[in-house]
């Protein structure tokens, strides 16, 4: 626990073998209450590992995507009465030592979601970046930001810290189940008025660290618009996006 509040660590998992127990290890163990991982239906030993190192797994019988997993991995934290979930790829790109300081971010009251900035540093490209999707990560952010009316150095990292309020408020079901359900997270927090930290995150991106490919790349800024115009259209009233509807469906109501 951090300041008395139930820390809950979520992984969403996909062919993660190779680099699963190095990511465990460098975990702060002291301070984490449960660690969830969800297997997305890998063809590798992801499972194996996670069940041998103690983690409490829950498999998918086959591939849902990205988005969805996530939904899992948060219903889950929420079953287990978190009072704040860290979401960590156990692909080793982002430091699980940083944890702690996040979650202790959110403890503060002065942040309800933390993400884990690869951009606030200015070493994303030393660490291995590829320089299209760097550019990519600049233009979409700074786009993001005109439109949504906030000031952050990046949108799409995958290292998130959540206070529990924000997963029971957010109609996080009507989200997509892909890649750009981290867009939709994140847009949906501003619009329903939540507050949004960073840290400094140094990346590392290697063989072994999961990344999509070029046309998923394109796929997913195609989707960041896409979630920026129902923004701006749903803030003068001009639709009435699930997304976007407080009454939608919360994950807590599945």
């Amino acid at each position: 626990m951090i300041s008395n509040k139930k820390l809950i660590v979520i992984m969403p998992a996909y062919n993660a073998e190779k680099t699963l127990r190095q990511t465990y290890d460098e975990l702060p163990h002291e301070y984490i209450d449960d660690i969830i991982l969800v297997d997305d239906a890998s063809i590798d030993r992801t499972t194996n590992i996670a069940q041998k190192l103690g983690i409490k797994t829950i498999i998918h019988d086959k591939n849902l995507g990205y988005g969805a997993n996530q939904k899992t991995c948060y219903r889950e934290a929420l079953r287990h009465c978190a009072d704040i979930v860290v979401m960590l790829h156990p692909d080793y790109q982002y430091s699980p030592r940083l944890l702690t300081a996040m979650a202790s971010m959110i403890v503060s009251s002065h942040y309800d979601i933390v993400l884990g900035s690869r951009i606030l540093g200015g070493d994303a490209l030393k660490g291995g970046m590829p320089i299209y999707k760097y550019i990519a990560n600049r233009l979409l952010t700074f786009i993001e930001n005109l439109a949504l009316g906030i000031k952050v150095s990046e949108y799409h990292t995958g290292y998130r810290a959540f206070k529990r309020e924000v997963l029971e408020t957010l109609p996080l079901e009507e989200n997509s189940d892909d890649f750009i359900f981290d867009n939709e997270i994140l847009a949906q927090a501003v619009y329903f008025g939540f507050k949004i930290g960073e840290i400094s995150c140094p990346t590392r991106y290697f063989k072994d660290a999961s990344s999509i490919n070029f046309a998923r790349s394109i796929k997913y800024g195609l989707g960041v618009i896409s979630t920026t115009i129902r923004f701006i259209l749903n803030k003068f009233r001009l639709i009435n996006s699930p997304i976007f509807n407080k009454e939608g469906r919360k994950i807590t109501q599945k």
